[in-house]
């Protein structure tokens, strides 16, 4: 039987849990439906000078989730399947990320339909500061506050800021996270969501009781997220003995020494390929290794029902968003597979954005491990909140964690709701 991933509709995927959600609260109707859309969708197209003269369209989204809680907050992707069903999903994800993790951020996401590797640097500032223009409008640092995502980083976000600065006339750092460390970006920032999904694996290992000092663990994914996640597991003692790239998927039960790998990624042009002392596998061949730990750090619906039933990780920790779709959730119930999900997982990255917010907003500048213990110490009360509302409810993590998001958003759009009847009703 084939363990291929059919891929699922990301948006769906989302809709199925939060329903789940919605059906334990017992949301009324109308309420439901609203807080399941987005706020705002924003499609652009928007045309861009090469540098051979060449006059190109390119097609972006901003897709705004949620203003309830905050002004809404999430990255910028560049990459050639952008589109609309996932921008919507990942706009969600992050409604719920935010407020699961406690921070005063709404959900929002964007994109651009292009391949970041085959254009110049030149190219993509000019198409990052065209984008920026389109939805000069949108952004701002107390309505919508971008970050990096795939295939964007902090050149891109200094970029943003700098046009939507030259636009306003005046220096907007909080206009955008993510960015250098001379643009008004973060200690900490950088490494954020791959030390935050470190956190929360040891957290779940011990608080499952399968925390041993010989802990295995296979990392799919060495971007960003992946290649910290990695690093910082293995300076705690768990034993990295699979990773992969997009290129190469590499294994030895043995252990793989993850500082020696992430110098030779660094001089092989972030590539893994090659990497001595390992064995190439193929890359499904990762997901179904006999692991403690499974760190799904890539993209979305890796695993789902045509591969689920042949995991065999105890714990699967959602490094990425969205890798685990829907119809695969029953079946990693049944195997008695703990999964933490993404909203959770990987919040790092969200929670030192807003610590980037929040210095730019009070000109401040945090020492790094300020950054850190204010991270961990987040993380630590989100996940344990997460843990007990579980055990509280008989659910999943997953669903406990959106059961904890949604309640969040839904009392405080009620109470704003209330707030603003009630200035009407004084009014007329």
């Amino acid at each position: 039987m084939s363990t291929q991933a059919i891929q699922q509709n990301p948006f769906q995927s989302m809709l199925d849990r939060y329903n789940t959600a919605a059906d334990i609260l017992n949301l009324e109707p109308s309420l439901r439906h609203k807080l399941q859309q987005p706020e705002k969708q924003v499609l652009i197209n928007f045309s861009v000078r090469l540098d051979n003269g060449e006059e190109k369209n390119f097609d972006g989204y901003r897709i705004i989730h949620s203003t309830t809680l905050g002004p809404s907050k999430g990255g910028i992707r560049y990459d050639t399947a952008v589109n609309l069903e996932e921008v919507k999903a990942l706009a969600a994800w992050m409604t719920w990320k935010s407020a699961v993790t406690g921070i005063p951020f709404g959900g929002a996401k964007g994109g651009i339909v292009v391949d970041p590797k085959q254009h110049s640097k030149a190219e993509l500032e000019r198409i990052t500061r065209a984008y920026t223009k389109a939805l000069a409008d949108i952004f701002g640092p107390d309505k919508d506050v971008p970050a990096p995502d795939m295939g964007t980083g902090p050149d891109e976000m200094g970029w943003l800021m700098d046009e939507f600065s030259l636009l306003h006339g005046k220096t907007i750092h909080a206009v955008v996270t993510g960015k250098h460390l001379n643009a008004g970006g973060s200690l900490g920032r950088t490494e954020a969501t791959g030390r935050g999904v470190s956190i929360i694996t040891l957290l779940a290992l011990q608080k499952l009781g399968l925390y041993t000092g010989h802990s295995t663990v296979a990392v799919q994914g060495f971007g960003n997220v992946g290649l910290h996640t990695a690093l910082f597991l293995h300076e705690a003692g768990l034993k990295i003995v699979a990773v992969s790239d997009i290129n190469t998927a590499l294994y030895n039960p043995a252990g793989i020494n993850i500082p020696e790998l992430i110098l030779y990624y660094n001089l092989n042009n972030k590539s893994i390929t090659g990497y001595p002392k390992t064995q190439s596998i193929e890359h499904d061949e990762l997901l179904l290794l006999p692991v403690n730990v499974l760190i799904p750090a890539a993209k979305e619906d890796v695993i789902t029902a045509a591969n689920a039933p042949f995991i065999k990780a105890n714990l699967i920790v959602e490094g990425a968003n969205g890798p685990v779709s829907s119809d695969a959730d029953a079946i990693l119930k049944d195997k008695n597979i703990t999964v933490v999900p993404d909203i959770v997982a990987n919040a790092g990255g969200v929670t030192v954005s807003y610590f980037e917010w929040l210095q730019n907003s009070l000109n401040e500048s945090w020492a790094i491990e300020q950054v850190n213990y204010r991270l961990n110490d987040i993380l630590e009360q989100s996940f344990n909140e997460v843990y007990n509302t579980a055990a509280q409810y008989n659910a999943t993590l997953r669903i406990a964690a959106y059961i904890l998001a949604v309640k969040k958003v839904a009392q405080t759009y009620m109470i704003n709701r209330s707030l603003n009847n009630s200035v009407s009703f004084k009014q007329n």
